[in-house]
């Protein structure tokens, strides 16, 4: 493999400084949600144009680049990464630190610990260069790290024009966090046959199944009465909307679940005893289940909202599929990374997402869009940690992909 450690970790860094937490108050409404994403995507448009790509940056505030094939009759396959970061915790202001891993837990700003207690993996790095935050912010490992190895091979690509390959398309897009960065997405320009997201966590991961995904948004309409002559008359739409949640069974939640397991999970609700709203998002690999959840959920909550006498109104929204399908009927999608790892010397396995990635929307069209590893560990966290070595594993893995597909 070549060394791109020094390379990747700087570029990497330099990423981190921009702040592109997105906001999914804004998604539908702005794209992309936050103008710090649309900052990072024109450095990146400028950085594709300054390595000779063929570039794009349109209204969908998506970045496509393309790599001209040096060499006929060569598959297109293309790469792609997301530029946001989460808002579970703050994503901001981050202040990235690089250092030699020496063992033992990594004790961080605010009182933020990594116990190598609860990450196991930090003992294969000991002596070896880790990448965390300050503890104050998350790291934002969740895609950047994918966007700089997508970058460096590249660049590498450009450099090295002896390595054959076809077109090659680069990717990045905005507010996967929020679910809405493929709603807009240039699919007129896709001419893929085979495209592969780098957003996946620990080295070696290969992900090409995830959930199935949606959203049912509640709004809960009560009848308004004052407290003290309320008996028989006062609907309270907070009451109604919090038993049909306890309703909901806990045993399966995101907290209660793992592996193959689907659940039910409000993330958000607000509002007054005359309406209030919930988000609940719904989560299954199986197609059959899924649908029974959705299902399910409307007859929990148009059940307790009948007992009451309250108005209830669901809307329901799928976010994504399983990518499982698409993946399935073009072999070489997962093929491809398997022994394009053999070839290098990488062990990779096949694993599943209990989340989805931008490639999941990008297998509803039938383009295969297998997950691929960025060596990022505890996303969405202030415990966020990623080791070099990892990200340049990642590298050399897209660069061995695009040899085996001049195959």
């Amino acid at each position: 493999m070549e060394d791109f450690r020094k390379s990747v970790a700087e570029r990497f860094l330099r990423y981190t400084k921009f702040d592109t937490m997105s906001n999914p108050s804004l998604a539908g409404k702005k794209r992309p949600t936050t103008d710090g994403q649309i900052e990072l995507l024109n450095v990146l448009k400028g950085e594709l144009e300054e390595l000779g790509l063929e570039t794009y940056l349109g209204q969908e505030a998506v970045v496509r680049g393309v790599l001209k094939a040096n060499k006929e009759n060569i598959p297109t396959i293309g790469f792609m990464a997301h530029v946001d970061t989460a808002d579970d915790v703050d994503g901001n202001h981050v202040k990235a630190n690089k250092f030699i891993y020496e063992g033992g837990d990594i004790i961080l700003n605010g009182g933020t610990t990594i116990k190598a207690a609860e990450n196991p993996d930090l003992a294969s790095f000991i002596g070896k260069e880790i990448i965390t935050s300050d503890g104050t912010t998350l790291l934002g490992a969740d895609d950047k790290a994918g966007v700089s190895e997508i970058m460096e091979a590249v660049k590498y690509l450009v450099s090295h024009p002896e390595i054959e390959h076809g077109d090659i398309e680069i990717y990045f897009t905005p507010d996967e966090e929020t679910g809405s960065g493929m709603s807009k997405f240039p699919y007129q320009l896709l001419k893929s046959k085979c495209c592969y997201t780098f957003d996946g966590g620990r080295e070696g991961e290969v992900e090409a199944e995830c959930f199935n995904a949606a959203t049912l948004e509640l709004k809960v309409s009560g009848v308004s009465m004052h407290l003290g002559s309320a008996r028989g008359k006062l609907v309270n739409a907070i009451t109604v909307l919090s038993q049909i949640i306890t309703t909901l069974p806990m045993s399966e939640s995101p907290e209660s679940t793992d592996g193959r397991y689907g659940y039910y999970c409000v993330l958000g609700i607000e509002g007054t005893s005359v309406e209030a709203k919930a988000e609940l998002f719904i989560r299954d690999f199986d197609k059959t289940n899924f649908e029974f959840r959705i299902e399910e959920s409307k007859r929990i909550a148009e059940a307790i909202a009948s007992i009451y006498h309250a108005k209830i109104e669901i809307s329901t929204t799928i976010s994504y599929r399983n990518m499982a399908d698409a993946n399935s009927k073009v072999p070489e999608a997962t093929t491809s990374i398997m022994e394009a790892g053999k070839a290098i010397g990488l062990e990779l396995y096949e694993t599943i997402i209990r989340g989805g990635t931008d490639g999941a929307r990008l297998a509803e069209t039938g383009v295969p869009c297998p997950n691929i590893f960025t060596g990022g560990h505890n996303f969405h966290s202030l415990e966020e940690w990623v080791p070099v070595d990892s990200m340049n594993s990642a590298v050399n893995l897209l660069l061995s992909i695009v040899k085996w597909w001049t195959k």
